[in-house]
Order: C-alpha cells, then structure tokens, then sequence
C-alpha cells in the first residue's frame, strides 16, 4: 500500500505527468503590471559570417503597448500600440518608414504578443508546443497559416516567470536570437514611457 501511495504522490510530482498548459503560461506572463529590460539582438544571415548585433532597453506594458528602445549601432525609438506601430523622431512620433523599418516593425508587433503571453493571439498563426514547468519552460510555435509558413520554420522561446530568450528561425535559413536581461516587474516607469504609452 505505502508503494501505491508513494508511486501515485510521485506521478502527481512528475512534470511531465502534471502538464504546465499554454493558458497557464498565458497567465503568468500576463501578471506583472509592467516589464522593463534590455535586449541583445543576434541576427545570424547566412550571407555573412558575423551576426549582426543590436541591443537596447525595451518597455512592455500589457494592454498599453511596447515601448523598444535600441541604441546599439544606431539609435532608434520604436512604439507597438493597438493603433499602429510609430517611430520616435526625438520631438513627436510619427508612422514607421518602411523599408528597413518595415521588417522589425512585423518582428516587433509579434514580439509583443510573445512577451505578453498573448497565446491566444498566436494560436491563431501557429500550434504551439510547450515544454518543462512553470520554473523552466519551452514553447514552440510552429507555423500553420501560409503567411506564417512563408517567413518561419518555426520560433522558439525560454522562460520562467518571464520570457528570457526569443528564436526566431527562418524559411531561408536565417536565425533572430533575442536575450532579454536586467528585466524588471512592477517598476515605476519614466514619464516618457508614460506619456508615449
């Protein structure tokens, strides 16, 4: 009797067994009031043997919008809000340019329901496959709608409380490696950061 129990509390602690859901995860990254950090972008080309490397601090406020700030290797103020994605000119914002622009603008609007746990949202353009526990987890997403299969092979993020690394592999064989560091929860914010979200 004592092995039955044992091998019953042992399946239930198992975490495999005892599978951490996509709404669960939705829920965790859903919590904080505010999340505030740096990034490193490594962009891996297949054309060059070097990444291209950028790096910033980003603000994300859920149901507010994303505020990316990149200052390596040159400066740029990017806002991801329901109404559009704007660009800081240093005295008012204005819509994104296109061109160079227009393919960190699509990174970014996905970005921001990857760090916001909008699975719901990206349900809609990819099946996700989670892995690990609420402390160490791994979401796959793999395309399904055609527009989505064009640009990716598939995405892959690493967390635990928060989203700490971002993977973006492309169709063509290049790769986006995205690591969030210094992140902070709940923090008050800069009144920029308050006046542009």
């Amino acid at each position: 009797m004592r092995k039955l129990f044992l091998s019953a509390v042992l399946t239930l602690a198992s975490p495999v067994l005892w599978a951490f859901s996509a709404e669960e995860l939705a829920k965790t990254l859903q919590k904080p009031a505010n999340i505030q950090g740096t990034f490193t972008q490594q962009r891996h080309l297949k054309s060059l043997e070097k990444p291209m490397t950028t790096g910033g601090k980003f603000v994300l406020v859920p149901k507010r919008g994303l505020l990316w700030q990149m200052q390596k290797p040159f400066a740029a103020t990017l806002r991801v809000r329901s109404d559009g994605i704007m660009q800081w000119n240093g005295k008012s914002w204005t819509a994104a340019q296109s061109g160079r622009m227009s393919g960190q603008t699509r990174q970014i609007r996905l970005f921001l329901d990857l760090l916001g746990g909008n699975t719901q949202g990206l349900q809609k353009q990819f099946d996700l496959k989670l892995s690990g526990t609420a402390q160490k987890w791994t979401l796959q997403l793999l395309p399904k709608t055609p527009v989505m299969k064009q640009v990716f092979h598939k995405i892959e993020l690493n967390g635990d409380q928060l989203v700490r690394k971002i993977e973006l592999h492309e169709k063509q064989g290049d790769r986006t490696v995205m690591q969030f560091d210094g992140i902070r929860t709940n923090q008050p914010l800069e009144t920029f950061v308050q006046q542009s979200l």
